[in-house]
């Protein structure tokens, strides 16, 4: 049974910093992609940032240069390493495995970011 889940988020305040964690169980966790995704009140849920299996990593506009997602294969966790962090990314954040079709996702965590 495929499980994720995700810890530390939280409130903290403009220019703070925070760090996601997500722990899958029930998967080849090396074999799949791992991203972060979230999703403010109102808004459409957003691809915030990627880790393929080859480690190659991928982050949206909004969050390069402030966000490090990174993965540990030993631990079958992936992180979300936010610093700078805005109001404006406040959001719930999900964790999603992916390989080709075959999708998960975490029930989220709440960070909130105070100005």
């Amino acid at each position: 049974q495929v499980q994720l889940a995700e810890s530390g988020g939280g409130l903290v305040q403009a220019g703070g910093s925070l760090r996601l964690s997500c722990a899958a169980s029930g998967i080849i966790f090396s074999l799949n992609t791992m991203s972060w995704y979230r999703q403010a009140p109102g808004k459409q849920r957003e691809l915030v940032a990627t880790s393929s299996s080859d480690s190659s990593t991928y982050y949206a506009v909004a969050v390069r240069g402030r966000f490090t997602i990174s993965r540990d294969n030993a631990k079958n966790t992936v992180y979300l390493q936010m610093n700078s962090l805005k109001p404006e990314d406040t959001a719930v954040y999900y964790c999603k495995r992916s390989v080709g079709f075959d999708v998960y996702w975490g029930q989220g965590t709440q960070v909130t970011v105070s100005s």
